[in-house]
């Protein structure tokens, strides 16, 4: 019988999380990607309902009062983050387990709701200078929106013992393989 499981990954912007959820889930067909909504503006290199749903202030305010997510925050002012309730319940009805990428906030809201169901994982940069690195590499920020996700990823640091498990993704290929070994161990072995 299935059991339903959700993987978390939580990171501060620019560890690494999103690059490591992409790879699992090229690898593993038993997970599926719950896509989050925001209200952030779309960057050239996304797609609605695929990178994630973007939505008005109004439509997320709306989903809010509905209770249709599992949590939801203003992760920067006038930005809204949040995870659809459908979006899990979508991905077990297929009888996959659910594998999220998600600010950390939300990776401990989400990982308190589920409890052993979930397996909550804090990808961890080698350094503030090197997240700093990161993120200038992307070319997606302003100064100004730089100093702020350096800023929060600090803050963000302190809360790594909340989660039950912690990459530091100083070389890529590593924490993808210790991703790989976590999520073959807390699924059942004869769903890998």
């Amino acid at each position: 019988m299935f059991e339903e499981k959700a993987i978390i990954f939580s990171a501060p912007s620019g560890a690494g999380k999103t690059t490591i959820v992409r790879n699992l889930l090229e690898n593993f067909s038993f997970l599926e990607f719950a896509i989050s909504a925001t209200t952030r503006k779309k960057r050239d290199c996304e797609t609605d309902k695929k990178d994630y749903y973007f939505l008005s202030k109004e439509d997320f305010i709306r989903k809010i009062k509905a209770n249709s997510f599992l949590e939801y925050e203003e992760v920067y002012e006038g930005d809204f983050y949040g995870t659809l309730k459908s979006e899990f319940e979508r991905i077990w009805k297929n009888q996959k387990h659910v594998i999220v990428d998600l600010d950390v906030k939300g990776g401990i809201a989400i990982k308190k709701l589920l409890g052993k169901k979930a397996l909550a994982v804090f990808v961890k940069p080698p350094s503030i200078d090197s997240l700093k690195e990161r993120l200038l590499n992307r070319k997606t920020e302003s100064s100004a929106s730089l100093e702020k996700r350096v800023v929060k990823a600090k803050h963000e640091l302190a809360f790594e013992s909340e989660f039950d498990e912690i990459i530091i993704n100083e070389d890529l290929s590593i924490a993808i393989e210790e991703a790989k070994r976590l999520i073959k161990s807390f699924v059942k072995p004869v769903e890998v």
